[in-house]
């Protein structure tokens, strides 16, 4: 009984380490994606963006949303 589960244990790991390796490329494909849909709207605007964009600017900025200025997004940019 004990090594059923084991087996069972073993195979539910190795499926999800499969999955992971998977959604690591879904992801790395979407984030390029991201960034260049959100500086689109950054070029294409002024602050106050919508909520999305500063979380966004938040990250990549690694500062809280209202203290994110024009310049800080300027550099962003360039």
């Amino acid at each position: 009984m004990k090594m059923r589960r084991m087996k069972r244990l073993a195979l539910r790991q190795s499926d999800h380490a499969e999955q992971k390796a998977k959604n690591r490329v879904r992801k790395k494909s979407e984030r390029a994606r991201r960034d260049v849909m959100m500086t689109e709207t950054i070029k294409s605007g002024s602050l106050p963006y919508t909520p999305e964009v500063m979380s966004w600017l938040s990250r990549k900025l690694d500062k809280q949303s209202t203290k994110i200025t024009p310049e800080d997004v300027k550099t962003l940019l360039v």
